[in-house]
């Protein structure tokens, strides 16, 4: 058993676990972190979007070393059937600015550049290092952490758990529940490499500019999810992700439903010639609000994945995560610097005020969007998006029938497939899930 005392044991290196041990190492708490990989973002090869504002809080000079990819100029919204999309573009030269809002990043270089900032902090990070299960007192109160070392037990005032969405320690201790196949998602990854000057011709770029695309239709047969393409400087990151609930009843898989996106006519010509070297999967908080678990307890509090806290609507989980386990953070240090116990009446202080962030107030917004969206998955992910391009293609194609005749035609097919009933039903239910 380790002798020495913390403060305060963080699992996991994350977003969300980086985010927490440097802001209370920078409070001068006695920070001890525990990351299972070889090195943070060891585990992580995908490539993501970081929200600098919600990095700035941490470190308001980040970018003059974080490895970063691109700033985003370009976010592209794509409605899609099996031959064509639909597109909705927003490019702006005002993200050109001096201290950009967005960037692309890849997970295994950023992570291991934020663990390192919390080493600078004065934190100190374990690696190669799994936790096996939270250490309680006589009382039930959580102690510390037993891990795979030989040295076992380690004592801390309070746990922070930032293990991910499918972290088993919360699990196996009863803290919450395992995710259920409806409440979360598979994604899968390959990053593309490209030369740098191939993809800024590819997406219309220069500089360091990037752009995303964020698409949804026929590509997830049926299924609720959404495909993803990131530009990188010299590398494009390309997935799709469905509910695991929707795998499990369709018998489709994950790299199938990646294959076709790939093979997609407005997507095949963004990664021709590209030589791909990395491919991972990894699981999504997909239940929003009215997933999230118990927040906290006698000496522990959860952050991050493992709390459910991803806006899946918005496409936002890292901002999310980093916020997290800074307010958490925040809270631990509060409780402290009063000299009161790391009860769980003292941690509730932690939900007041991720209650008060735009964390919780975004997740609320959208609280039945999940549940609209899995229900429904057929007409907002097939029907509509089929519908959708044959509308566009019967307006844009010149053949000498009236416009009013198309105007009927185009009509009459959505009234076929979903009735008049249907189409106010679920445009009822969509305005009032969004609002």
């Amino acid at each position: 058993m380790i002798e020495e005392k913390f403060d305060a044991i963080v699992v996991g290196a994350g977003m969300s676990g980086n985010a927490a041990a440097l802001a209370m190492a920078q409070r001068g708490m006695k920070v001890l972190q525990l990351e299972r990989g070889e090195y943070a973002g060891s585990k992580n090869v995908q490539g993501a979007i970081l929200y600098a504002d919600m990095l700035e809080k941490l470190i308001p000079d980040f970018r003059d070393d974080a490895p970063l990819e691109r700033h985003l100029v370009e976010q592209r919204f794509w409605i899609m059937d099996d031959r064509s999309h639909l597109g909705v573009h927003y490019r702006s030269e005002d993200f050109n600015e001096e201290r950009p809002n967005r960037y692309t990043i890849i997970r295994a270089q950023f992570d291991k550049w934020f663990s390192s900032k919390v080493r600078e902090a004065g934190a100190t990070v374990l690696c190669e290092t799994t936790v096996t299960e939270l250490a309680r007192d006589a009382h039930g109160k959580v102690i510390g952490v037993r891990t795979d070392r030989r040295d076992g037990e380690i004592h801390a005032d309070v746990v922070v758990l930032a293990e991910g969405v499918n972290g088993l320690l919360g699990t196996r201790a009863r803290l919450r529940e395992r995710p259920k196949p409806d409440k979360v998602a598979l994604a899968v990854k390959e990053m593309h490499f490209l030369p740098r000057e191939t993809i800024e011709a590819h997406f219309n770029l220069k500089g360091d500019e990037g752009v995303v695309v964020e698409a949804a239709g026929t590509i997830s047969s049926g299924m609720t999810g959404m495909g993803f393409i990131y530009a990188n400087k010299e590398c494009i990151s390309i997935g799709i992700g469905c509910i695991v609930a929707d795998f499990q009843r369709t018998g489709e898989t994950p790299y199938g439903l990646l294959d076709r996106f790939k093979r997609h006519p407005s997507v095949a010509p963004l990664i021709e010639g590209s030589e791909v070297k990395e491919y991972s999967a990894h699981l999504i908080p997909e239940g929003g609000y009215k997933a999230i678990p118990q927040l906290y307890g006698d000496g522990w509090v959860v952050v991050g994945d493992a709390a459910q806290l991803n806006n899946a609507i918005h496409r936002e989980g890292s901002n999310l995560a980093m916020t997290s386990g800074r307010i958490a953070a925040e809270a631990i240090v509060q409780v402290k610097s009063r000299s009161h116990p790391m009860t769980a009446a003292n941690l509730s202080v932690y939900k007041k005020m991720l209650d008060d962030s735009f964390v919780i107030k975004d997740l609320k917004k959208h609280k039945d969007m999940p549940m609209l969206m899995h229900t429904n998955s057929q007409n907002f992910f097939l029907t509509y998006p089929q519908l959708v391009s044959r509308a566009m293609q019967n307006y844009v194609r010149v053949d000498g029938t009236p416009k009013a005749e198309k105007e009927k035609v185009t009509l009459k097919s959505f009234v076929n497939a979903r009735s008049w009933s249907g189409l106010f039903g679920d445009a009822f239910r969509l305005a009032r899930a969004w609002r």
